[in-house]
């Protein structure tokens, strides 16, 4: 990887991104110089085509500091256990909230509960509960959140909870899991790299798990969080 690259664009910033893609990473990563700008053009470049060119050199890094990368965002982290305890106190926090507010949503809904050692795993079942989803599942993970804090009450550590309405994760994981394997086709095929639309992590780390082991693509991220991207580029065999 070079240390440093020339990067053209329309705009500033389609220089500085194409420039981040070529990297394989993040606008953190690297310093920007703006080597010709948008506004800076003499009256015999009016009538040619716009280009904007940046230079992009990569920082130094630390040992410790890591690029999410494919391999990076697969890393598995040993979960926090949990007292029995804490789980029971968890459990009943939880309980007390969905009985009162679950009726309010859909009357014939129901919901369960399971304790394992890593926290709470809660599946809500009804007809009525797409409201809780949101578009992408984006009102599901912050009514997730929200189930955090209230396992959480009176307790001195933070309880996971993994939270799931109507199979929507497991439906979730294979659309992407499909759409992973027609990306990669797409990038064989065509021979360009394909960047996906802005993700969670735990979607990207699933697109990550699904051609990792592939021969002929690799997966990256690039981009800052909410809108981090992953790329599915050919191998440079």
């Amino acid at each position: 990887m070079p240390k440093s690259i020339i990067s053209e664009g329309k705009t500033t910033n389609e220089a500085i991104e194409n420039g981040l893609t070529e990297l394989h990473v993040s606008r953190n990563e690297v310093e920007i110089k703006v080597l010709e700008n948008e506004d800076k053009r003499s009256f015999f470049s009016i009538l040619a085509p716009r280009v904007v060119k940046v230079e992009l050199t990569l920082k130094e890094k630390n040992e410790k500091e890591e690029k999410e990368h494919g391999h990076h965002e697969n890393t598995i982290k040993e979960p926090k256990k949990y007292s029995t305890e804490e789980l029971d106190s968890a459990e009943k926090n939880i309980k007390i909230f969905l009985d009162e507010f679950l009726p309010k949503i859909d009357e014939k809904s129901s919901y369960e509960v399971i304790k394992t050692e890593a926290g709470l795993e809660i599946y809500l079942k009804g007809n009525g509960l797409g409201i809780l989803i949101g578009y992408r599942g984006d009102t599901l993970y912050s009514l997730q959140n929200i189930l955090i804090s209230i396992a959480s009450k009176g307790i001195n550590t933070k309880i996971r909870v993994i939270l799931d309405i109507e199979g929507y994760k497991e439906k979730r994981e294979k659309t992407l899991r499909a759409l992973a394997e027609r990306m990669a086709k797409q990038v064989i095929k065509t021979g360009k790299s394909v960047t996906l639309e802005p993700m969670k992590a735990y979607e990207r780390k699933i697109i990550h798990t699904e051609l990792q082991d592939s021969s002929k693509v690799e997966t990256y991220s690039i981009g800052e969080e909410p809108r981090r991207k992953v790329v599915v580029a050919l191998k440079n065999n």
